[in-house]
C-alpha cells in the first residue's frame, strides 16, 4: 500500500482518498523510468532532507555540474559531496538514519519537480566501483569531471519516484556565475551574511 498511515488517515478526515489513489496509481513508482532518468541528467541542483534517528529533520542542497547526480541504474541513484563546512548534518543524519527525501525541481526549462525518496548510504571514494560494478562510461566521467574534488559519495536506493507538479513552480532566467568548488574563502561563501557572528559578538559583550 502506497502512502503513509498518517497520510492515509488524513485522506480520509479531510475527504480526499479519491483524488489520493488516483495519484498513487497514475504517478508514484518504486523505480526512476526513461523520462525521470533524463530529468536528472539534466539537472544542476537537488534538495535534500535527512532526519537523525529522533527524527529532528535537515533539510539542504546539493549542487554541480549538469548530471551531477548519477544514475547507476533505474534503482540506484549517487550524488558527490564536496567539500564543506565539515559540520556534517546531512551525514549525519544518514548515519543514523538512512530515510532520505531528494527533490528536483527545474525553475529554467520545464518548470516541474521530481520526488525520489529512498534509503541513503555514504560511500568512500575507493568503495564506489568496488559497490556498484558502475559502467565504464559512468566511471570515466566520474573521474574526469569530479573525481579531484569529491570527498565521498551518497547512494540512494530508490524506493519512490513521483512528479511535483508545475502549477506554482516559478519559471526563472539562468546568469552565468562562476562557481568556486570546495573553497574555503569567507567571501566567496558569502561571509557572515545573515549577521549571526556579528549578533554574536554584540550578545556576549552586552552579557559581560
Amino acid at each position: 500500500m502506497k502512502g503513509s498511515a498518517g497520510e492515509r488517515a488524513l485522506q480520509q478526515k479531510y475527504g480526499t482518498r479519491r483524488r489520493a489513489e488516483s495519484f498513487y496509481d497514475n504517478q508514484m513508482i518504486d523505480y526512476l523510468n526513461p523520462e525521470m532518468v533524463q530529468f536528472i541528467r539534466e539537472q544542476e541542483m537537488v534538495f535534500i532532507s535527512t532526519a537523525d534517528s529522533q527524527g529532528n529533520c535537515d533539510t539542504s542542497i546539493r549542487t554541480g555540474n549538469p548530471g551531477f547526480v548519477r544514475v547507476v541504474d533505474e534503482r540506484t541513484l549517487i550524488y558527490p559531496e564536496f567539500r564543506g563546512n565539515g559540520v556534517m548534518a546531512s551525514l549525519g543524519n544518514i548515519t543514523e538514519n538512512p530515510h532520505i527525501g531528494l527533490l528536483f525541481v527545474d525553475f529554467v526549462k520545464y518548470g516541474i519537480g521530481l520526488h525520489v525518496n529512498g534509503g541513503a548510504a555514504v560511500v568512500e571514494n575507493d568503495q564506489l566501483q568496488q559497490m556498484f560494478s558502475l559502467p565504464d562510461g559512468l566511471m570515466e566521467s566520474i573521474q574526469r569531471d569530479e573525481s579531484r574534488l569529491v570527498e565521498r559519495w551518497v547512494a540512494i536506493r530508490v524506493d519512490e519516484a513521483y512528479i511535483h507538479c508545475s502549477k506554482h513552480i516559478p519559471l526563472m532566467k539562468k546568469l552565468d556565475k562562476e562557481i568556486h568548488w570546495g573553497t574555503d574563502d569567507e567571501t566567496l561563501k558569502g561571509g557572515d551574511f545573515f549577521k549571526v557572528k556579528a549578533n554574536k559578538r554584540e550578545d556576549q559583550a552586552w552579557q559581560s
